[in-house]
C-alpha cells in the first residue's frame, strides 16, 4: 500500500519486498475441527492504490471477485487464519455505503458502483473457508491528493471544506474537530451493523507522518483555538482526540455488534527511551506518541481495543530499532492486561536489494518467529501484505509455513 512511502526519506525504514506464486503446503484445507487454538495468523490485504487487490482499477465484477476468492485461498493454503481486509482506504467504501462513495480502486472512477459487494462477498467466503475476517478503515485519509475538485459530487469532504487539511500531498480529515469524529465513526459503524466482521482495524493513520520539507505543518490552527482551551499545548489536544476516537469507537462496536473486536496496528516505536524512560531502547525517528499522536501504550494499559499488533517492520539487530528488543518491550506493556499482543512483520522487505543483508536471508521471518514462541504474551503474526504472501519471494513464506504453521490453528478464543 506504498504505505510506507514516508520511511524512504525519514526514516530509513522503507522497502518493498515480495513471496511468489502458489508454493503448496500438505495438509491444506479449513478443517477447524483438526485446529489447534489461540494463534493469529493473519495478513494484511491492501486495497488503497491496489496494492494487493484488485490488481488493477476497472476489472470486471468477475474478475474482481476471482482475485479476492484466490487470496483468501492462498491464506488458507499457507495455514493462515486471519485476513485483515482493507474497506475504507480513502474516506470511500468497498460496501454500498451511504454516507461515503464507492472507492476508486474498484472501477476506476470514485462514486462508480462496481456492480457487488466486496466487504460482503469478503465476509461470507472467508468465513467459508474458515478465515476470520477483520475489516480494517483509515479513519481521516481523505485522498491521495489535494484537490477536493477531484472528488466526486456528493462527498462528505467536499460537503464540509472546513473540515479538510492539504497536507504531505494529500488531504485529511481535521481529527480536532468534534463533526468529523462523530462522522468517521458513524461512516464505520455502518459496515460494523450491516456485516459480521470478526473485527474493526486501524492502521498507524491517525495524525499524517510528518514530512520532511520545510514549511510543511498540518494547519489545525482554527480548529485549535476553538476546541483546545483546556489543553496546556497542541500536542496534548491532539493526542485526546485520537484518545477520544479509539475510547469512543471501541464502545459503539461492543454496543453495535457484540462480539466484534477492535484491533489496531500502529507504527513499532511508542517512544524512545532518550524521550521517555518508559519508551524502548531505539532510536526511530519516527515516535507514535510524539508524531502520530497516538498514545498507543495508553490504549493497551487501559484496555480500550481487543488487541494491538505494533509493526515490528526491523530485522533481529537493527541498530535503530531491534526487533529482538522492541519483542520484549510490547510484551511488557501488553503484560497483564486485557489486550492480546500479535506482531506485525515486514514480508514486503524480504529480497528487496535497498534491505539490510538479513532481509535477504530467507529465514529472517521465521526467527521473527522463533523468538516469539518464548514470549508468552505474543499471541500471533500479522504478515504484510497479501501480494507478498502469495509470491513467496526467496522462499521466505514457505520457510515460515514449514517451520511454524505446519498444521491450521484457530486464532485466539
Amino acid at each position: 500500500m506504498s504505505r510506507k512511502a514516508f520511511w524512504a526519506t525519514a526514516v530509513t525504514l522503507v522497502a518493498a519486498g515480495g513471496l511468489a506464486a502458489g508454493t503448496a503446503i500438505a495438509g491444506q484445507g479449513p478443517d477447524r475441527r483438526r485446529r489447534a487454538s489461540g494463534e493469529l495468523r493473519g495478513m494484511w490485504l491492501a486495497t488503497v492504490v491496489n496494492r494487493d487487490w484488485p490488481s488493477t482499477a476497472g476489472l470486471t465484477a468477475d474478475e474482481q471477485r476471482a482475485e479476492l476468492l484466490a487470496h483468501l485461498d492462498t491464506a488458507v493454503e499457507r495455514h493462515l487464519n486471519t485476513v485483515i481486509f482493507q474497506v475504507r482506504p480513502t474516506a470511500d467504501a468497498l460496501w454500498p455505503s451511504p454516507y461515503e462513495p464507492w472507492t476508486q480502486y474498484l472501477t476506476g472512477t470514485q462514486g462508480k458502483d462496481p456492480g457487488w459487494d466486496p466487504l460482503g462477498t469478503a465476509v461470507e467466503e472467508a468465513h467459508a473457508r474458515g478465515l476470520e475476517l477483520h475489516a480494517w478503515f483509515n479513519p481521516y485519509r481523505v485522498a491521495n491528493h489535494t484537490d477536493p475538485s477531484r472528488l466526486v459530487a456528493g462527498h462528505p469532504a467536499r460537503e464540509n471544506p472546513g473540515w479538510v487539511v492539504p497536507y504531505g500531498g494529500k488531504l485529511y480529515y481535521n481529527p480536532g474537530i468534534p463533526a468529523v469524529r462523530a462522522f468517521v465513526q458513524k461512516a464505520m459503524l455502518d459496515a460494523v451493523r450491516k456485516y459480521p466482521i470478526d473485527a474493526v482495524h486501524f492502521d498507524d493513520y491517525f495524525y499524517p507522518y510528518p514530512v520532511p520539507v520545510a514549511g510543511q505543518v498540518f494547519d489545525d490552527d482554527a480548529a485549535y483555538d476553538t476546541h483546545g482551551g483546556s489543553f496546556p499545548n497542541r500536542a496534548d489536544w491532539r493526542r485526546d482526540n485520537i484518545d477520544k476516537l479509539v475510547k469512543e469507537l471501541a464502545a459503539q462496536i461492543k454496543a453495535v455488534r457484540p462480539g466484534t473486536q477492535f484491533g489496531i496496528s500502529p507504527f513499532g516505536v511508542w517512544r524512545n527511551a532518550a524521550t521517555d524512560a518508559r519508551g524502548s531502547d531505539t532510536q526511530a525517528v519516527v515516535q507514535t506518541y510524539d508524531d502520530l499522536y497516538a498514545d498507543t501504550r495508553k490504549w493497551v494499559r487501559k484496555n480500550w481495543i481487543d488487541y494491538l499488533v505494533p509493526q515490528l517492520y526491523w530485522n533481529i539487530g537493527f541498530a535503530a530499532a531491534d526487533y529482538a528488543k522492541l519483542l520484549l518491550w510490547w510484551a511488557e506493556t501488553a503484560r497483564g492486561t486485557g489486550t492480546r499482543l500479535y506482531i506485525g512483520e515486514a514480508l514486503y522487505k524480504v529480497g528487496d536489494p535497498a534491505q539490510p543483508a538479513a532481509w535477504q536471508d530467507p529465514a529472517e521471518l521465521s526467527r521473527h518467529l522463533s523468538l516469539a514462541r518464548d514470549v508468552p504474551e505474543v499471541r500471533g503474526h500479522v504478515f504484510f501484505s497479501a501480494k507478498e504472501v502469495t509470491a513467496n519471494k526467496t522462499g521466505a513464506m514457505a520457510r515460515v509455513v514449514a517451520d511454524h504453521y505446519q498444521q491450521p490453528a484457530d486464532p485466539p478464543c
